[in-house]
């Protein structure tokens, strides 16, 4: 089996399912998992569709949301097999891997038993009240974390409550004349990296709001990483519902 990983997250993955060098090509994008022996064929919009052909792979792994379908029809025209990911929900991933563990002949039972654990751990770890947040992903424009996606299902499961959630825009667009009243901002390190270079700039947008900064791999890389991160983001609502009571009793 030869494969090509068009998603970083896939590519963590397989690595932990045991796919070693049947990973032949990936993008420059993929930092965790990838062997040393995978070419390098470009970002995940920009793949080297030539590139890609040559190393003649049995199938193309693709996601709906992280690559271009200009891209995956090209390949798909030049006669490769491309599947396309697409989980929007943590119930989604159980299937992910799955499908990623029957491709390289490998088992993800016990990944799923995880996976299936940690959403009980979830549920007992996360807040009685939850926490209202707004997740940026991006500045210049502002971009926020919206409904029907992977990460928002992900924090509204671990007690997180995007108050984006009722909008049409899965990623909408934000200006400081909208009043969204969170009590966190969620800043993750990716896509864009947000640090404490940004909290000028994020308060202006959302008011002197408090926030955590957050492993963006955890966020939004669903895979084998997926049941670490609702232990996590469990545990971090709960202290972050603590704080906002503290606040609250003694009149902030």
């Amino acid at each position: 089996m030869r494969i090509v990983s068009l998603v970083p997250s896939v590519t963590d993955t397989l690595a932990v399912l045991g796919a070693g060098d049947a990973v032949v090509g990936v993008t420059d994008y993929c930092v965790c998992g990838a062997p040393a022996t995978a070419r390098r064929i470009g970002g995940t919009k920009n793949p080297d569709v030539n590139a890609i052909v040559r190393l003649a792979p049995d199938v193309v792994i693709a996601n709906a949301e992280e690559n271009r379908v200009a891209d995956t029809d090209a390949l798909r025209a030049a006669g490769l097999d491309v599947r396309i990911t697409y989980p929007k929900t943590v119930d989604d991933v159980a299937g992910l891997l799955v499908e990623l563990a029957d491709l390289i002949g490998a088992d993800a039972t016990a990944l799923v038993a995880d996976l299936a654990a940690a959403a009980v751990d979830a549920g007992r770890l996360r807040p009685a009240l939850p926490v209202t947040t707004v997740t940026l992903v991006w500045r210049k424009p502002w971009i926020g974390l919206g409904p029907d996606t992977y990460a928002d299902d992900l924090l509204a499961r671990c007690g997180l409550i995007n108050v984006l959630a009722g909008w049409q825009d899965r990623y909408p667009r934000l200006d400081p004349a909208l009043v969204l009243a969170p009590e966190v901002v969620l800043l993750p390190n990716e896509p864009y990296a947000f640090g404490e270079k940004d909290l000028t700039a994020v308060h202006a947008l959302l008011g002197p709001v408090p926030y955590r900064l957050v492993d963006g791999q955890l966020l939004t890389w669903h895979g084998h990483r997926t049941a670490e991160a609702l232990r996590s983001f469990a545990t971090l609502a709960t202290a972050l519902a603590g704080e906002r009571d503290a606040r609250t009793a003694s009149g902030q």
